[in-house]
């Protein structure tokens, strides 16, 4: 067994509700802050466009990434060797500055009996994404999601991830992308099978 995350349903925050006339008013608070006049024409709607917004950006708050994972099948003609699907693009949102974190996320399983629509991986990836993030936290959740819900014989994952809270504030260093992985099961075991995921991806620049 494993000490890594199960799967997460809603993790919002549990306190008062806020409404969205709060919400907005916490939109004009900070337009205030930043040294503009809300009620000016072209900010008079920008509160109820942020608000529309954020239920976009944080909708993974609202799901279950096991739900998509709930559905396998077995008829395969019993394969057996490593599923990777690569390259699956996602925007999450640092949890330290609120600036946006652009990447792609790389997964592989190695299936014990059963498989999962690819599709499947890659709304995993985007529930977990559609919350506050640091790469660290999502990477070990989205290979924990997937080794309790599908229980493979090993699972690895690999993000790629630009941090606008680094590129557009503070050390303003552009071009600079950061790698984290999670490897379980045979993937942290067995060198060989690691090698080979990490042979699929590619990853890196000029790939």
């Amino acid at each position: 067994m494993t000490d890594e995350p199960k799967c997460g349903g809603a993790e919002a925050y549990k306190g008062p509700e806020v409404s969205r006339e709060e919400a907005e008013g916490a939109v004009r608070v900070l337009l205030r802050w930043a040294g503009e006049n809300p009620d000016r024409e072209g900010l008079l709607d920008t509160p109820r466009r942020v608000v529309k917004a954020y239920r976009d950006w944080f909708s993974g708050y609202e799901e279950d990434p096991a739900d998509y994972l709930a559905r396998t099948f077995k008829e395969v003609a019993g394969y057996d060797e490593m599923i990777v699907l690569r390259d699956i693009e996602f925007e999450s949102h640092c949890e330290h500055h609120m600036a946006p974190i652009i990447g792609k996320a790389h997964v592989g399983y190695l299936p014990d009996g059963k498989v999962v629509g690819i599709s499947k991986l890659a709304r995993v990836v985007e529930t977990y994404a559609r919350r506050f993030q640091v790469q660290e936290k999502i990477t070990s959740q989205i290979a924990g999601c997937i080794q309790h819900v599908l229980a493979p014989r090993g699972v690895g994952v690999v993000i790629e991830g630009a941090h606008e809270c680094m590129t557009t504030r503070g050390i303003h260093k552009r071009g600079v992308s950061m790698i984290t992985s999670k490897m379980l099961g045979s993937f942290r075991d067995d060198a060989r099978t690691r090698a080979e995921f990490l042979q699929f991806i590619d990853v890196g620049p000029g790939r």
